[in-house]
């Protein structure tokens, strides 16, 4: 900025000092940048939302390393993936595989409904309860303890974390979305609900890898990834082949309605 090099150091300090306060001024109207009322406790729990800064963070864990004394102290958290099996081709090429749920968080990130386990609450009651919470899910679909998927502990954040796929039908998945948007979370904690592409467009990276590609909460991307292998839905070669998937950068484009346009009136003269 040429004009701040015209003034002198105090008055550049000055105006920095303006510059700043007037920051802070708009972090208090519009609340950026802060972690808002207490009641909301998003100060308290924000951590959990941090990124792990080691890839060996997540630990898998047995029913037995549970009674270990190291995971007894930690809190717990479950979440869940809705799942309908569906071999339908999606625009009459690409095989659907399966309509998976999960959803954007307030965060910005993407994730799976579910939650932490308040005191005196088991992870399978929590979630339930959480699942009625964030997407008002209809309380025949129960998730059980057969539905566990697998368990992780976060070294660096204290937590384990339970994870569940609850099966459903097809014709399900669709009246879990549309129940969702009349949860008491809808617009606040979730921003709505996603549908993972499970396949593979013609560029080697758009849908499944390119979906792999965004931010996901915690462990959210292994989640989906080691239920994917459990349930049979994808192959470990497919699931490999996505994340190591790289996008193609354009070099010409000539784009179709063009060429048939020219077509056309080459035809009428």
């Amino acid at each position: 900025m040429y004009f701040l090099r015209q003034l002198s150091f105090d008055k550049r300090s000055l105006l920095s000092l303006f510059l700043a306060f007037n920051s802070k001024m708009a972090a208090a109207d519009t609340g950026d940048r802060t972690w808002g009322n207490s009641a909301w406790n998003l100060a308290a729990t924000e951590v959990y939302g941090r990124p792990s800064t080691s890839l060996t963070d997540f630990i898998e864990l047995t029913e037995s390393d549970l009674n270990n004394e190291t995971y007894k102290a930690g809190y717990h958290a479950s979440h869940c993936m809705i799942y309908a099996l569906n071999n339908d081709r999606i625009f009459a090429t690409y095989k659907a595989r399966a309509n998976i749920l999960m959803q954007m968080r307030f965060d910005g990130y993407i994730g799976f409904p579910g939650g932490l386990v308040d005191k005196g609450e088991s992870p399978l009651e929590a979630l339930n309860r959480e699942l009625k919470e964030e997407i008002n899910m209809n309380p025949k679909y129960q998730v059980k303890p057969s539905d566990l998927i697998c368990t992780h502990w976060s070294e660096s954040k204290k937590i384990i974390l339970h994870f569940y796929a609850l099966q459903v039908d097809k014709e399900d998945v669709i009246d879990i979305e549309k129940t969702a948007l009349t949860s008491h979370d809808y617009g606040v904690e979730v921003l709505g609900t996603v549908r993972v592409p499970l396949y593979t467009m013609g560029d080697g990276f758009r849908g499944f890898p390119c979906f792999l590609t965004h931010s996901f909460i915690g462990n959210a991307r292994t989640q989906l990834i080691t239920a994917l292998t459990k349930l049979n839905i994808m192959s470990t070669e497919e699931i490999n082949a996505a994340l190591n998937a790289r996008p193609v950068p354009v070099k010409v484009f000539i784009p179709p309605s063009t060429t048939s346009n020219t077509s056309v009136d080459s035809a009428k003269s």
